[in-house]
């Protein structure tokens, strides 16, 4: 079969972020993204304000302001940990 029989027609869109050499940044965005939804999520259910969390991480409000901030991507693994044990999770890394 050929890419139009498959239903596909041309690259897919990793290899176009990679052709425009945009893939690991966009893939940075992206994973942070999930992360601070993840974080706020787990706050709301879990009836914890940005001034509890902070408090608790043993951090100010604008770096908390900073891990929750989808386009901050400079977030050091310490951090997450941090928040990740006030709002009863773990961190998970792996390379794939």
């Amino acid at each position: 079969m050929t890419k139009i029989e498959k239903g596909r027609l041309g690259s897919s869109f990793d290899d176009f972020l990679k052709e425009e050499g945009i893939y690991e940044e966009v893939q940075t965005v992206a994973i942070k993204r999930v992360i601070a939804w993840q974080i706020e999520e787990a706050m709301k259910t879990s009836h914890i304000t940005k001034a509890q969390m902070a408090r608790h991480m043993k951090t100010s409000r604008s770096q908390l302001d900073r891990l929750l901030n989808p386009e901050h991507s400079g977030v050091t693994l310490e951090t997450l940990s941090r928040a990740a044990q006030v709002i009863g999770r773990n961190i998970r890394v792996e390379l794939i």
